[in-house]
């Protein structure tokens, strides 16, 4: 489905609206994205006529649009509360209502201020509409009027990075939440999610953990997918999960750009570990910390936790030892000893998880205290805590001084589990102490994350991360400190530059110990009108290392203004900044508002409409040279496998690789070929990858035959 089928969809404004995104509430469980209560859940009776989902992936970075069209079903006015989680690390960057058959785009402004002139329309019953972000994970949006036996459309856009893991990059659009009262969960018409892909590194597999047979896959070529769900009506409770596994077996770098004529332009960088640097690995311990407090009662997050500690259980080496730990105000040990893995200790694990109830508060400090007695001075003990998060409020700042206190040894990795987590804490207190972050949904494949979560906590691929550049002005990098390399997860950088033109790009980084400094160069373009996504990821990355930096120092009030700036002229909705819609363009000229959002939104459709463009192109193609390939006796068969691809299963409709779209430089070498080069990527990647290589493999080689060849006393 095409994004004009999308625009044409249900019908206009009949009476006045107007959107305020409240704080979030909490009550009752109700699942689905995008739902509505009518009068405060004290009466009335709202449909989802429609919901309707594009997505638009770019090289890892996702852009997700969000159609739907609420009926009121009364003979009377009734207000709604439009309740929209957004996924982890996910960045609002447009609201639109459509008012009089016309959308009306919303722009971005300092919060106070919009909401100062929201309120100067509601006393007189005009139209605007309001969406502020109240927390780190939910906008909620209040309509009304919504008129007798009226239809109102709204749309909402946010971008986001996708999670990698072993490879596998995996896209969620989180249809289970949590509100208050009684809450519509179903569509009484269509739900529909399409998904585009293009990617730097060739795509080698698709799927659907969630939804399986019912999501259809088309694979154009090594870089092209497109994938469709879409049921006439139903409940919507469960997320939608897609997968899609690339293949860089080196390792290597990619590098894509965005900027207009005569303006900064913005780079989106990635660094991937590769098959040379995996290695043997020595036994290390595990202590998973499982949350089976209250809270862990709402949208099965304690059947998630269930399921994902046992598949992190059934994944550890014959030489790993592991010990799980419940809590709630106080921790519950299984073993009350570090225990080898065996049919007798699994046994013991799958009884004590089925045994767990959620009750009580979330008190996680005494949990981590008992984790930390378990490190030793031998081996490595990685902490794995399975929570939402919700702890005690004044437990925050322990926690994070805990982590900074950790045993030398010791490693913390947090798992968030569900769709309404705390992930600002569990990311803090992760980073602070040296681990990862990852979160769960339900429809994940368990075993898969398990794995590839594993293989992280093994060890850094790389550490003592930095990357410079010379020769073309590269500032505001982000993040200001890289994280270590991990295997299966690349490391992304963003940045701002000027001018464009060669550049040299400097990389320090040490694998066991072992430093290395190597440097490449790549030429960035003056402008480039197809990735248009990266400059508003490079904004939310900014906004979030400030509010992080601000909140470690116990005082945000130096970094508001600039969060505020960053937030009107990237058009991202933040915690001090909100989307506002006018009824039309003279009032927004009346209020001086910039229309910046409307024009960097015109910018973003026309990118992804040359995406779909390029699809589409690479579809008809693929069906013309099947269609060559029918006989005469075969004109009755189905169509071929790209136009009617059978559920579930990923279809090739064209082995040719096409080269990927834009300025992108994949780095990707074959170490197999003797002096270098060779391999997908060339050009100008070729030195970095081949150094890189070189020297992480005579790290590797040197640490085994240490490991082989003690010296002697």
């Amino acid at each position: 489905m095409t994004r004009r089928s999308y625009t044409r969809m249900g019908s206009c404004l009949a009476a006045g609206c107007a959107a305020l995104v409240m704080a979030a509430l909490h009550g009752t469980p109700a699942r689905g994205a995008g739902l509505l209560i009518a009068d405060g859940g004290l009466g009335g009776n709202l449909e989802i006529v429609e919901h309707n989902v594009q997505v638009t992936i770019n090289n890892g970075i996702a852009v997700t649009e969000v159609t739907q069209v609420f009926r009121n079903t009364e003979n009377r006015q009734v207000e709604a509360l439009y309740t929209f989680p957004v996924p982890k690390g996910a960045s609002v960057a447009n609201f639109s209502m459509w008012i009089g058959g016309k959308e009306m785009v919303g722009e971005v402004l300092e919060k106070k201020r919009a909401r100062e002139i929201y309120d100067s329309y509601k006393r007189v019953r005009r139209d605007p509409g309001l969406l502020e972000q109240t927390d780190y994970k939910t906008f909620e949006m209040r309509i009304f009027p919504i008129g007798p036996r009226a239809e109102q459309k709204v749309q909402v856009c946010y971008y986001q990075e996708l999670d990698y893991d072993l490879d596998w990059a995996t896209y969620v659009y989180p249809l289970a939440t949590t509100t208050k009262g009684v809450v519509s969960s179903t569509t009484t018409g269509k739900f529909a999610l399409n998904l585009r892909a293009r990617s730097a590194v060739p795509i080698v597999g698709v799927t659907s953990p969630s939804h399986a047979d019912a999501v259809v896959v088309a694979k154009y070529d090594d870089v092209h997918f497109e994938a469709s769900l879409e049921t006439k009506a139903g409940d919507l409770n469960r997320d939608v999960v897609l997968a899609y596994q690339v293949s860089r077996p080196q390792t290597g770098i990619d590098v894509v750009a965005s900027g207009r004529p005569g303006e900064d332009g913005y780079l989106y960088l990635t660094l991937t570990a590769g098959e040379e640097l995996a290695g043997e690995h020595a036994g290390m311990d595990y202590v998973f910390i499982m949350d089976v407090s209250g809270s862990m009662a709402d949208d099965g997050k304690l059947g998630l936790s269930r399921g994902s500690v046992a598949a992190f259980v059934n994944a550890l080496g014959a030489d790993d030892r592991f010990e799980i730990i419940a809590f709630n105000v106080a921790p519950t040990p299984l073993f009350n000893a570090l225990s080898p893995l065996n049919e007798q200790t699994k046994s013991k694990a799958t009884a004590f998880l089925a045994s767990q109830a959620a009750r009580g508060g979330t008190v996680l400090k005494p949990a981590l205290a008992a984790a930390f007695q378990y490190a030793g001075p031998d081996r490595l003990l990685n902490v794995v805590i399975l929570s939402d998060g919700m702890t005690e409020q004044g437990e925050r700042a322990a926690l994070l001084e805990m982590g900074h206190a950790k045993p030398a040894r010791a490693r913390i990795f947090c798992v968030g589990v569900g769709n309404d987590v705390n992930r600002p804490m569990l990311e803090q207190l992760a980073e602070d102490a040296g681990g990862l972050a990852d979160f769960v949904s339900r429809g994940d494949d368990f075993e898969r994350r398990a794995q590839a979560f594993r293989r992280k906590l093994l060890r850094p691929a790389a550490g003592d991360l930095t990357i410079t550049f010379e020769g073309v002005d590269v500032r505001d990098v982000e993040p200001a400190r890289l994280p270590n390399l991990y295997h299966g997860m690349p490391v992304r950088l963003y940045g701002r530059y000027r001018g464009g033109g060669a550049v040299k790009v400097h990389v320090q980084a040490a694998v066991d110990g072992m430093p290395i400094q190597r440097t490449v160069e790549l030429a960035l373009p003056q402008a480039d009108s197809g990735n248009p996504e990266i400059e508003r990821m490079w904004a939310w990355h900014r906004v979030d290392r400030l509010l992080k930096e601000a909140d470690r120092a116990g005082a945000r009030e130096q970094v508001v203004a600039e969060v505020i700036r960053l937030g009107e002229a990237y058009s991202i909705a933040t915690e001090y900044t909100s989307f506002i819609v006018l009824e039309n363009d003279g009032e927004y000229q009346r209020w001086k508002i910039e229309r910046r959002n409307a024009l960097r939104l015109q910018q973003d459709r026309q990118a992804q409409q040359a995406v779909l463009a390029q699809l589409e192109a690479l579809r008809d193609k693929a069906l013309t040279k099947a269609s060559q390939q029918v006989t005469a006796p075969e004109l009755s068969a189905p169509l071929p496998a790209a136009a009617n691809p059978a559920s579930g299963a990923q279809q090739t409709a064209n082995n040719n690789s096409s080269p990927p779209p834009g300025n992108s430089q994949p780095g990707d070498l074959n170490l197999g070929q003797p002096g270098g080069g060779g391999g997908s990527g060339g050009g100008p990647m070729e030195p970095l990858g081949l150094t890189i290589i070189g020297a992480l493999g005579v790290a590797e080689y040197l640490r085994r035959r240490s490991r082989r060849c003690p010296p002697k006393p």
